[in-house]
């Protein structure tokens, strides 16, 4: 691990219609390979108790998390300080076999969004272009997309929430763009 054991913005905060927050340190390991490799399945399986997602999902879990980021690569996500343990199994199961598995855990940032599912939805959809719509977008589905000037990763847990990755070095821009987003007055009602 690195000396970044802190989060990002420490836990920072905002309520609006919306609650935004930064949700600290997590566990995330870059997985790129053949996605329909037996042995990657079972590296995945191994480290996550998860299946390997289908396209533009997410397989969550106690254990941990697998997102779909691309045809040949994976976001493991596992408890903060359980990655190197899961990076090591990840390796050795995957010995011989052609891939990369990085820890990015300290270059990475989580933010999550909650509330009513339409004051969620109005939010994200203020600042991505993904399909936010209740049928569009659902728990389970996992977009990489743009969030305004930066690049992030989205999905819902639930119709409640929202979870959203980015780098860390633009991790105040990111809460910065959702504290506006979530601001009470600024509902559209898209959603209502």
């Amino acid at each position: 691990m690195s000396n970044a054991a802190v989060s990002a913005l420490n836990g920072a905060t905002v309520q609006g219609f919306a609650r935004v927050e930064e949700t600290g340190l997590h566990g995330m390991i870059t997985l790129r390979g053949d996605l329909a490799s037996a042995k990657v399945k079972k590296a995945v399986k191994e480290a996550t108790g998860q299946d390997v997602p289908a396209l533009r999902t997410i397989n969550t879990g106690d254990s941990g998390a697998v997102a779909w980021m691309s045809p040949d690569e994976l976001l493991v996500m596992v408890d903060y300080d359980q990655v190197d343990d899961t990076l090591a199994t990840i390796e050795s199961t995957l010995a011989g076999e052609h891939f990369l598995a990085v820890n990015v855990s300290d270059a990475r940032a989580m933010f999550r969004v909650s509330g009513s599912g339409a004051g969620v939805r109005e939010a994200l959809a203020k600042l991505c272009p993904v399909d936010m719509a209740p049928g569009e977008f659902e728990p389970g589905m996992f977009r990489r997309t743009r969030m305004a000037q930066i690049p992030a990763a989205i999905w819902m847990p639930d119709a409640e929430c929202v979870h959203i990755v980015c780098f860390r070095s633009v991790a105040e821009y990111t809460f910065n763009l959702l504290r506006d987003a979530v601001a009470e007055g600024g509902e559209v009602g898209l959603f209502s």
